[in-house]
């Protein structure tokens, strides 16, 4: 049984497994850099121990470090939240043979899904659907030109190793081709310490629709419903809601059997997302799989009532899933903003400084997961999200009219933030009809006035 969990990582999501954790009667270890100290998972966790220097690299990418933490402190079990080496198969595995538990996959299923080319062929080996593009990776200009040819403009080059919405450039014909060919490589390179490249047809404007998938070492596996991110800016979710204003019950169950498949051909184990586009006729496309707790993951929390990461906990444990499909219900709607320390009046130019009022909304049909508070200081070295705002109710309508009110509640001072952009989008009547593609954020920031931010 595990009775002490690593956190490996930072912020809202470490404040997450940190509360779920004391609610499991479960000992927390928070692990931190030096830019870490304030943070509020580091003065709430049962220990917490100093791991390295304020940039990630000296800090919450050092699995060894990390590794050595989890074994002076005696814990049970490592969870590594999202992002830094979340994903990484070769932590997996160094936790295996460590014998500490990785709370997540298998290594065998973070490598086969981590390398998208591979995820790709394994998925369609089963029968799901993926977005016409190269049999694997492209390594010469040559070649990925004669492949896009075939493909059919417009393209997207993205990185095998990739995410986040880095080395992912977009053709729409020879000329651009060659261009986005070679940055997109150096962009994957500088990321993720991989160059390598392969190519897909971009579909234009199109739903961006993930399915949450949780299964344990028993063989069962389970959907809790699709969220859908379309609303994004350079490949990054700003806000999330579930379920889809765009599905038809008819399609979503298709793509939930989808999904299910998908996830079965990984043999996969704990929690994980199927991501999808959809076209405007409803044809949809397996993109990635995420082997990890998704960031918008409480939005599912909120609409089933299902604690995600205490489902990951005792699936780790070896526990069987104890509900079946049947017993899932899906009787709200939630909305999640994401509030990061950002200037959308100024490009999005990140705001980092000390908070020096923090003010979060309450009330009913309202959830703040954040590490912020006032006095905090943010650091410039990591992501700029502080916070999560997740609104629900029985109706999209009431989570819309909650989410506007609380965002008019929500108070940060001392930093720029996305709080004014969120309650901007929440009174558009694009979003409000439920018309928000991935191309929506360019439209609504092309003709909302920047004084409005």
């Amino acid at each position: 049984m595990i009775k002490k969990i690593l956190i490996a990582n930072r912020g809202e999501i470490a404040l997450r497994i940190v509360r779920a954790c004391r609610e499991m009667g479960i000992k927390s270890l928070a692990v931190y850099s030096e830019a870490d100290v304030q943070s509020l998972h580091v003065q709430l966790a049962d220990e917490a121990i100093c791991i390295g220097g304020p940039r990630s690299s000296d800090s919450y990418l050092r699995a060894d470090r990390i590794i050595s933490a989890a074994e002076i402190a005696d814990v049970d079990a490592i969870h590594p939240g999202y992002g830094f080496l979340s994903e990484n198969a070769k932590f997996a595995e160094q936790c295996e043979s460590c014998n500490i538990k990785f709370i997540g996959p298998k290594s065998k299923s973070i490598r086969m899904m981590g390398d998208k080319a591979v995820a790709k062929d394994t998925v369609r080996k089963a029968g799901v659907i993926t977005v016409p593009g190269s049999d694997g990776p492209v390594d010469s200009e040559a070649e990925a030109v004669k492949t896009a040819r075939k493909i059919g403009y417009p393209v997207i080059i993205k990185a095998v190793a990739g995410g986040g919405g880095k080395g992912m450039r977009i053709a729409h014909n020879d000329i651009s081709f060659a261009k986005e060919f070679h940055v997109a490589r150096k962009e994957a390179e500088k990321a993720f310490g991989n160059g390598s490249v392969y190519i897909e047809k971009y579909i234009e404007k199109p739903r961006h629709i993930e399915f949450q998938i949780l299964a344990d070492s028993h063989g069962k596996v389970l959907h809790l419903g699709e969220r859908d991110c379309s609303v994004q800016r350079r490949h990054q979710k700003l806000i999330e809601e579930s379920p889809s204003p765009f599905l038809t019950p008819g399609l979503r169950k298709k793509m939930a059997k989808a999904a299910i498949k998908a996830a079965e051909a990984a043999e996969y184990q704990n929690a994980g997302t199927i991501e999808f586009l959809v076209d405007a006729k409803g044809n949809y496309y397996f993109i990635e799989m995420n082997t990890r707790i998704q960031v918008e993951h409480p939005v599912t929390e909120e609409v089933t009532g299902i604690d995600l990461i205490k489902q990951q906990i005792n699936i780790a444990n070896g526990e069987k899933l104890s509900f079946d499909q049947s017993d899932i219900k899906f009787e709200k709607h939630a909305i999640e903003c994401r509030i990061n320390a950002e200037d959308p009046a100024r490009n999005f130019i990140p705001s980092p400084g000390t908070i020096s009022l923090y003010y979060a909304p309450g009330g009913l049909g309202v959830r703040v997961d954040s590490h912020a508070y006032s006095g905090y200081s943010i650091p410039p070295y990591y992501d700029s999200m502080i916070g999560k705002l997740i609104c629900y109710g029985p109706t999209r309508k009431i989570a819309l009219q909650r989410s506007y009110r609380a965002l008019s509640e929500y108070l940060v001072r001392g930093i720029k933030t996305t709080i004014p952009l969120h309650k901007a989008i929440m009174s558009d009547p694009v979003f409000i009809e439920g018309k928000a593609t991935t191309a929506y954020m360019e439209d609504f920031m092309s003709r909302t006035p920047t004084d409005l931010f």
